[in-house]
C-alpha cells in the first residue's frame, strides 16, 4: 500500500504476478496505483453484496491465496473473475478521465447525435482504454499460466469477459446543467460508468443463475458446452461453473467453506439472511446490545443541524 510505483524495480514488490503482467507493470508503472486499487475495491464491494448470503466472500481476503471455494471452478468464483476482471477496467477507465494517467484522457466525443436540449462535453470515462488495458492484465495468468486445467482456464477467461460486458453495457449519459439562477436551459452530457456497486448487484443477479458446463470438443476446438441438456445454450453473457458449490452450512476447509456459526441474521425476513436459511435450521441465539445513535435534531437557520446522542437497546440474532 505503501509503494510509491516510481520505479520499475518496485514491480517485484507485487506476489503472484505471471510474467506478461510484470513486463506490463514496468511498462505502465503509473497503472499501477489503478491496478491495487481495483483490487482493494473488487475485495470491499463483493462482501458488501454478499453479506446476507451464507457465502459472503470472506475468502477473498486470503487474495492471492485462494482458498477451495475460488479456485476449483465455483459458481463464487465465477462471480469474484467477472467482478475483478470489471473492476480494473472501471479503474483504468476513470483514472484517465480524472488526469492520473498520462498516456489516456476523456472517452471520445459520443458519435450519436445529441439532443435538442443537450450537447456533449464535458469528460467521459474513457472505457476504451480501460477495456484494453483491464483485459490484457486480468486475462495474462489464465493465457500463460501452466497451473489449472483447460476447463477451468477457459470457465475463467469467459467469465472475465462477462464482467467486462456486463461494465460495458453500463456505460450511460450523465448530464451537468448550466443557465442562469440554477436552471436547465443548456445540458453538457457525457459518457459515464456508475459506481462498481451497480456493476457487482447486475454480476449477482449472474451468479443466480449461472450455468454449470462442461468443456469439449465441438468441430474441431473444445467450447464450455451447458451440461444439463435441457439449458438453453450458454450466452456470452451468462456466468459459467464447472463445479456444485458447498452449501456453506458447516465448516469444511477442504472444499472452502467457512460455515455460517455466529454469524448475524434477520429473525423477520424471508430472504438468505433469514435465521432459518442463514443458519441452516441450527437455530440461533438472541443477545442486547446498547447503540448510540443521534436523535432529536434540530436544524438552525441559517446552515447547521445540532442532534442529541441517545441510546437504546437492540437484540440481535446469531446463527448456532
Amino acid at each position: 500500500s505503501g509503494v510509491a510505483w516510481n520505479e520499475s524495480h518496485h514491480c517485484r514488490l507485487l506476489a503472484g504476478l505471471v510474467p506478461d503482467q510484470f513486463q506490463m507493470c514496468r511498462r505502465n508503472l503509473e497503472v499501477m496505483h489503478s491496478i491495487v486499487r481495483a483490487a482493494r475495491q473488487t475485495k470491499s464491494v463483493c462482501q458488501k453484496t454478499f453479506a446476507d448470503m451464507r457465502w459472503n466472500c470472506s475468502s477473498i481476503q486470503r487474495a492471492p491465496s485462494f482458498g477451495p471455494d475460488l479456485l476449483k471452478g465455483t459458481r463464487e468464483s465465477a462471480f469474484v473473475y467477472a467482478l475483478a476482471a470489471a473492476s480494473v477496467t472501471h479503474s483504468i477507465a476513470q483514472a484517465c478521465t480524472s488526469g492520473e494517467l498520462p498516456l489516456c484522457s476523456c472517452g471520445s466525443i459520443p458519435s450519436e447525435v445529441p439532443g435538442p436540449d443537450f450537447r456533449w462535453g464535458g469528460c467521459g470515462d474513457n472505457l476504451r482504454y480501460g477495456l484494453q488495458l483491464g483485459a490484457a492484465f486480468a486475462d495474462s495468468p489464465l493465457k500463460s499460466s501452466k497451473l489449472g486445467t483447460q476447463a477451468l482456464k477457459a470457465m475463467n477467461l469467459h467469465n472475465n469477459a462477462v464482467g467486462r460486458q456486463v461494465l460495458s453495457d453500463s456505460l450511460d449519459t450523465k448530464c451537468k446543467c448550466h443557465g442562469v439562477s440554477g436552471s436547465c436551459s443548456v445540458k453538457t452530457c457525457w459518457k459515464g460508468l456508475p459506481n462498481l456497486d451497480e456493476i457487482a448487484s447486475d454480476l449477482k443477479s449472474k451468479y443466480l443463475v449461472a450455468i454449470k458446463v462442461t468443456h469439449r470438443l465441438v468441430g474441431p476446438r473444445k467450447q464450455l458446452i451447458s451440461k444439463e441438456i435441457d439449458i438453453r445454450p450458454v450466452k456470452e453473457t451468462d456466468l459459467v461453473y464447472l463445479i456444485n458449490s458447498p452449501d456453506y452450512c458447516t465448516q469444511n476447509l477442504h472444499l472452502g467453506s467457512l460455515g455460517t456459526q455466529d454469524r448475524q441474521c434477520n429473525k423477520t425476513s424471508v430472504g438468505s439472511d433469514s435465521c432459518n436459511l442463514m443458519c441452516c435450521g441450527r437455530g440461533y441465539n438472541a443477545y442486547t446490545e446498547e447503540v448510540v445513535e443521534r436523535c432529536h435534531c434540530k436544524y438552525h437557520w441559517c446552515c447547521y443541524v445540532v442532534c442529541k446522542k441517545c441510546q437504546r437497546k437492540v437484540e440481535r440474532y446469531v446463527c448456532k
